[in-house]
C-alpha cells in the first residue's frame, strides 16, 4: 500500500495518529492533544481559551481537508504564559568612517497549550 510521506516525520505515524494543523499569527502548526507550543503573541490573557482556525485534520482514520469537512471540527487551545524570545544581536558598521551601532530586539511570544481535537457535530473529544 502507498504512504504518503510526510516532511519530518514517519509515513505511517500520520495516518495512525490524531492530530490537526492550526493557523495563528499567520502560521501553521500541526498539534496533537496535550502539546504545547510557542507562536507569536496572541490577544488572549494567560488561562484564557479559544478555538484555533484549523486547516488540515486527522482522526487516525481519514484525513479532513476540504472545507465541509473541517466545518464540525474544533481545536481548543489554552494561553498558558506570555514570555519573551531569546534576544537577537543586531550590530551595523561602516567601515572608515568610524561609526557603529549595537541594537537588540526579543520577539513576544506566548506558549499555548491544545486542550482537545473534536470531530463531528456531537462536540464530543475523539482524544480521550
Amino acid at each position: 500500500m502507498f504512504h504518503p510521506v510526510v516532511a519530518g516525520g514517519d509515513p505511517s505515524e500520520s495516518l495512525n495518529s490524531m492530530y490537526a494543523v492550526i493557523a495563528l499569527g499567520g502560521k501553521q502548526y500541526r498539534v496533537s492533544k496535550g502539546e504545547r507550543i510557542v507562536v507569536d503573541r496572541q490577544a488572549h490573557e494567560p488561562g484564557a481559551t479559544f478555538k484555533a482556525p484549523v486547516v488540515l485534520a486527522s482522526d487516525g482514520k481519514k484525513m479532513h481537508a476540504t472545507e465541509a469537512e473541517l466545518k464540525p471540527v474544533v481545536v481548543s487551545v489554552r494561553v498558558k504564559e506570555h514570555k519573551l524570545g531569546p534576544k537577537v544581536h543586531i550590530r551595523t558598521y561602516k567601515a572608515k568612517k568610524s561609526s557603529s551601532r549595537r541594537m537588540g530586539y526579543r520577539s513576544q511570544q506566548t506558549v499555548v497549550e491544545v486542550e482537545s481535537i473534536a470531530f463531528g457535530k456531537k462536540g464530543t473529544d475523539d482524544g480521550a
